[in-house]
């Protein structure tokens, strides 16, 4: 059963993804360097972990339609580890695109209601992706 309650762990398990996040960012900006992406692919899994726990995240990870994201995402962090960044996020980023798919809709939602970016969000080229993605009017 899924608990919207946020206890201590789920806090922390938000806090580690957000640093997992920002560590691979930092990677990134540093001409990819690997100790910092991967340091960020361990802190994301771990945060992602601790916030839904062990066995929601072993299921999320090992359903049918995740599992081509979930393998992009494990060779790409061994490649991160091996020495090879670029090709690891590479395909590091193809495995988070497949695997968080059915989560963009409603991050689109969520952006639309932010001042600055629901305005820009709502202007007539990008709404238009935004309904090609999807298939039917994003809700405002």
């Amino acid at each position: 059963m899924v608990s919207f309650e946020m206890n201590d762990r789920k806090k922390i398990g938000l806090g580690l993804t957000g640093f997992g996040i920002f560590f691979s960012f930092l990677g990134i900006i540093f001409f990819f360097d690997k100790g910092l992406i991967a340091m960020g692919n361990i802190l994301f899994i771990s945060g992602v972990t601790l916030t839904i726990g062990l066995k929601s995240t072993m299921q999320f990870f090992m359903k049918r339609q995740n599992f081509k994201g979930t393998i992009s995402f494990g060779i790409g962090f061994f490649f991160v580890v091996l020495g090879w960044p670029i090709l690891g996020m590479i395909l590091e980023a193809y495995g988070f695109v497949i695997l968080f798919s059915g989560f963009w809709p409603t991050l689109a939602v969520f952006l639309q209601k932010i001042p600055i970016l629901g305005w820009l969000f709502q202007q007539p080229y990008i709404r238009s992706l935004f309904d090609r993605y999807r298939g039917k009017r994003v809700p405002v």
